[in-house]
Parts: C-alpha cells; structure tokens; sequence
C-alpha cells in the first residue's frame, strides 16, 4: 500500500490524511464543488473534484470514486463513516479493480448491515439479543400477528436501516397498522428496503458499543466499550468511556460476547457490537444487555478509545488492511482514566435541534492538558447544507471521570463560535445536569424532556 484515495470529507478525511501520513502512505482528497477548498483538499497530497455539492452526485458515487482512484495511482480506498462506508458494493468495486478496501469485506458488510440477519447471527453464537421476531417483512398483518406473541410496547426497526430511520415505538396494539406503515414508508426512502422486524421496546437503557478489531491472520481484540446513551432520536451527542454503570462482571461479559462473534464471523479491520442495557433489569442470567446491530466501519466517536488506550485506531485500520497483523494488544479492563467527546454541531438547540448553515465569523476551540479537537472547521469555514451538521469533536481525558468532566465544563466555557448556532450551549447545560453526572439519564432522556416541554 503506497497510495490511498480518501473517498470522504470533512472531518474524517482529515483524520485519515493525518494516520497515511504517519505511515508514510501518500493520500488522494476527492471533494465536492461546494468542499473546495476544504481542509482535507490542502492537507492531501493530490486533490480531485468528482461533482456537485448532493451526495448522490458526488461522494456517493462509488464508480467515480474508483475511477478516480486508478486514475491517480492509487492502490487502496479508505470509506471513513457514512457515505459508502457500509454499502457492500463498495468493497466488491475495489476488489474487482485491483484496489484494497481499508475495511471487511462485502460479505460481512452485507450479513451485519442487515439487522435481521446480524441477529441470527448473534443468536448463532449465544450472544443475547433483543426478544423479537427473527423475520423482517413488509406484510404489515402477519407482522401483528407476530406483535401479539412478543408483547407491548414494541420497536419497529428497518432491517437495512441506522441512523432511527425507519424507527417506531408501538405502545399498543391499536397503534401498530399505521406506525408500521409509517416505518415501512421512512425505510423504504432511507434504504430503498421496506422490510421491518419487531423488537421488545425498553423504556430507560443505556447505549453500549464495544470497539473490536480483527485482522486476516486470525487475531481479534476489543478495547473495551463506549456509552452512547445521550441521544436525540437516535442521534447520538456525547459518548464517553467506560461506562459509568456498568460493574466489572457486565463489563467483561459484554466485551467477551462482542469478541466472540467477532472471532465467529472472522471480521477483519475496526467495527463496534452494539448492545443496550435495561437500566430497569432484575438481574438474571442474560446480565440485562442484548446485542442491537454492529457497525462495520470506523465511528464517529472512537477517539474516545483513542484516549483511554493510547492508541490510533485509524492508523491501525491501514496496517490492518496492508495484511499485517494487529499491532495493538489486549487491553486489560481500564481501572483508572475517563474520556468523553462531544460532538459540536451547527444546530440550534433553541430551535428544537435545527441546521444552522452558514459561514463562521469567530473561531476559537479550546486547548489545554487533557483537550484534543478534531475538526476541518476555521475561522471563515462556510457549513454546507448538503452535508452532516457536525463540524468538530472535542474529546476531554482525566484521571477519572470527575477530572474528564470538570475539563469539559472548563473546555466548552471558553469554545467560541460566532456566526452560526451551534451544540455548545447545550453541552454547557448538560454537565450540570444530575442524571448525566449520576448515570441515570437514558437514551430517550432529551427525547423525554422536550415532550414535556411541549
């Protein structure tokens, strides 16, 4: 691997223009008419326009992407999040034009980007999942009929979805026609899928991932888990590492679950298992966690295991990809040290969370012991409307969680941002808030409070 064609924007495609030049690996920006000029285009080696600012007419157009790719000399394709990174044509293109795919392969791509084959997956492994249908369909009456056996309320999911697209809470039998429907609709739009599967729904639980990486001479390892559990409507907002509710046994156990269907299903480069964990459970032998999805690709979030550990995730997804084996060791569970990061985004909180695009007149993110910032944003940066709203990530480490947080209360006072809206406010708010502090808040805790302001 000499040449790696960044096929993303942003924020992560500066992020792996930074790891290929650690290791020596010369980097191919592509962008949009509306990215030029971007950070990530100045920091590449080369820079390459493929289209106008729709995704659909630009980064989400595999076939260019891989022809740009050959055409600049390029012997690998790094995916980042988002845009093609989960779509499984993407690997099999570059496997079929001599190009190596910085992630797993198609096949594991498209048996865990389906929720209801990732499922029988887990369950193939005595991994514990959700109680729910093992079917996903689109027939909305043999789907009650499955509802009635597994109990209310319900969670309508799309079984190729994410991202709470073609999501729906069912409370009662009486709502289940039309909230299918209306699921079913949202997939079918999202992910060009209709079909749906049913889960238990749990009132409060916490959002657990454990980071796994496996590489193709069959080694495997997890760093341990990140709690996702502040959301809104499925969007995640801050994650932090470990989690402050889980006690050691849950802890290892979810870890061992999460590497063994990693070892199972022979996965090779970075990914995440998604669990949830009843908050409200009584104990038992299923630990109360049940495995969700996974994530076949890097996260938006794992700088948060980049703190903790020590380690560069990203840099180890090229090594891995190259053929060499896992460079980075087992850790043992982490006994001290605590890492949070907060994802700025150009959104309104006073406006029920709305796009704020625009240029930004003032910029000045923080910097001190324990503060890292990874962003493509400046002073003068125009945010997109086309695009993510986020625009930056600040991760805050300490000794342990009191020391992370106070650090991130002391970061954000003194994050200025003029000429958009951004998170920040929100963020500010939210360390002072007893069920963040306590671990009681859950992943419905903003969704909640904004209805009962309503």
């Amino acid at each position: 691997m000499k040449r790696v064609l960044i096929a993303n924007r942003g924020e992560i495609a500066l992020r792996a223009v930074r790891a290929c030049r650690k290791l020596g690996l010369e980097t191919v920006a592509v962008y949009s008419t509306a990215d030029d000029g971007a950070a990530h285009t100045w920091a590449a080696d080369h820079a390459v326009r493929i289209g106008p600012p729709p995704p659909r007419d630009s980064y989400l157009k595999a076939e260019t992407l891989v022809e740009v790719a050959k055409r600049t000399g390029c012997d690998a394709l790094y995916p980042g999040y988002g845009f093609l990174s989960e779509k499984p044509q993407m690997p099999a293109l570059c496997a079929g034009n001599g190009l190596t795919f910085v992630g797993p392969s198609s096949e594991i791509i498209a048996l865990m980007g389906d929720k209801v084959a990732a499922r029988q997956a887990a369950l193939r492994h005595g991994i514990p999942v959700v109680p729910g249908s093992e079917l996903g369909g689109t027939d909305a009456a043999a789907a009650e009929a499955l509802a009635a056996g597994i109990g209310y309320p319900l969670l309508l999911k799309a079984a190729a979805g994410g991202g709470g697209r073609g999501m729906r809470v069912v409370d009662e039998p009486s709502q289940f026609r039309d909230r299918f429907r209306q699921a079913a609709a949202e997939a079918e739009s999202a992910f060009g899928r209709g079909d749906l599967y049913i889960e238990r729904f749990f009132r409060r639980v916490r959002h657990i991932e454990v980071q796994v990486f496996g590489d193709g001479h069959g080694g495997a390892i997890h760093l341990w888990e990140r709690d996702c559990s502040v959301q809104r409507r499925h969007q995640k907002l801050v994650e932090e590492a470990p989690s402050p509710v889980l006690d050691p046994t849950t802890r290892k156990r979810i870890a061992e679950a999460a590497l063994t269907l990693v070892r199972g299903i022979g996965y090779v480069n970075a990914g995440t298992i998604e669990f949830i964990y009843d908050l409200d459970h009584k104990g038992g032998a299923d630990g109360g966690f049940y495995f969700i999805e996974m994530n076949t690709r890097i996260q938006v979030e794992h700088p948060v295991t980049e703190a903790l550990f020590g380690v560069d995730l990203v840099a180890e997804q090229f090594r891995v990809a190259a053929g060499e084996r896992l460079s980075i060791a087992q850790p043992a569970m982490p006994t001290a040290g605590a890492a949070l990061e907060f994802r700025i985004n150009a959104e309104d909180p006073e406006r029920d969370f709305a796009p704020c695009p625009g240029r930004i007149t003032a910029w000045r993110p923080p910097v001190g012991p324990g503060i890292r910032f990874d962003s493509h944003a400046h002073r003068g940066f125009e945010v997109s409307p086309f695009y993510d709203s986020m625009i930056g990530k600040l991760i805050v480490s300490g000794r342990d969680r009191a020391e992370a947080v106070e650090r991130a209360r002391l970061a954000l006072s003194g994050f200025r941002v003029e000429g958009i809206a951004t998170t920040i406010p929100f963020m500010r708010g939210l360390l002072d808030e007893p069920d963040f502090l306590n671990g009681t808040l859950h992943t419905r805790w903003i969704d909640d409070r904004a209805r009962a302001r309503t």
